[in-house]
């Protein structure tokens, strides 16, 4: 079963950015590929309970258990020692990243306070979108009262769009409050 975004996807977005972008072929609309959720540890990394906590903020938001990413060299400058923990992350395709997106869009994104649509200038040139969230309790899954310490996350949105240009119309197409800059 589909879910709300995906068939908006092929039932609207498909259709207009055919006309709108010049399109004669429906594999050629930008479409999703994946989404990756990446919180940074940092100095934190030696408290288990911080990292356990993460761990569950970000398994309970995204319904996917994380990963425990680890540092690939020795960086003197930052403390921080090949091997040792430096963020959690979880990358969600298919269903549950459409699910995710939805939620992200109509729940979490209106929670912000003083919110004014995502900046325009948080894409690259090869189809890819990020983007930062300070807290995890915007989420509706996130009890604030059992929350340990307030810690963000990266949120990396991947499409198939060949130009920034393209992948800033296909969000907005797709219904991410995209600020005009």
């Amino acid at each position: 079963m589909d879910s709300r975004l995906k068939k908006h996807y092929k039932e609207t977005v498909v259709p207009k950015l055919m006309k709108e972008m010049g399109y004669k072929n429906p594999h050629q609309v930008p479409r999703l590929v994946k989404i990756v959720l990446n919180s940074g540890i940092g100095k934190d990394n030696k408290d288990a309970k911080i990292l356990e906590s993460v761990q569950k903020d970000i398994a309970q938001i995204t319904g996917q258990k994380p990963v425990i990413t680890r540092a690939r060299k020795s960086i003197a400058g930052f403390n921080l020692r090949k091997g040792d923990i430096c963020g959690i992350m979880v990358t969600l395709r298919d269903n549950k990243m459409y699910e995710f997106i939805d939620r992200l869009i109509t729940v979490a994104l209106p929670r912000v306070r003083d919110f004014d649509g995502l900046p325009a200038n948080s894409k690259n040139n090869k189809g890819s979108y990020t983007i930062g969230i300070k807290e995890q309790v915007i989420f509706p899954e996130i009890d604030y009262n059992t929350v340990y310490k307030i810690k963000g996350f990266n949120i990396s949105i991947v499409t198939t769009a060949k130009t920034a240009k393209e992948t800033i119309v296909f969000l907005r197409q797709m219904g991410f409050p995209i600020r005009e800059d």
